[in-house]
């Protein structure tokens, strides 16, 4: 299970819905791995700060290769406006034994109620993208 703290301002008033997803990163080999573990739609949104949890399960273990299960991965939280992309923030996460004894020597086969999720949050990625916000806005070349 994952739970996000969001806190975001809004510069002016937004009038649709900005769409956050949660993804976990499956497998750095392979897109189709990657998993949406939850959206939410927030809006309309007026002008100031605001802050809400986002709270998502957990991966589903059977859709990622028994080679990516233990070690580490990704989560990225990503804004949406009007289905444009706006901004994307990435977090480390470390999936590892709580042993010793399984961390020196890792079970071919995962043991997944011994492991434990580190998420590394004191550094963050966070990337944003030029959108049209408004239907007045010129098409920005990205």
């Amino acid at each position: 299970r994952f739970i996000f703290e969001i806190v975001f301002e809004a510069l002016e008033d937004i009038q649709e819905d900005i769409e956050w997803k949660l993804i976990y990163v499956g497998s750095a080999e392979n897109e189709r791995f990657d998993q949406t573990l939850d959206n939410v739609l927030v809006g309309p949104i007026p002008r100031g700060v605001h802050k809400f949890l986002f709270d998502a399960p957990g991966p589903n273990w059977k859709l990622i290769p028994k080679s990516d299960i233990v070690g580490l991965t990704v989560i990225l939280i990503t804004c949406h406006y009007r289905e444009q992309e706006f901004a994307r923030v990435g977090y480390y996460v470390n999936n590892e034994y709580t042993s010793d004894e399984l961390r020196e020597s890792p079970p071919e086969e995962p043991k997944l109620k011994e492991l434990k999720r580190i998420i590394i949050a004191s550094d963050p990625r966070i990337t944003t993208f030029h959108i049209k916000w408004d239907l007045d806005d010129p098409v920005i070349n990205q």
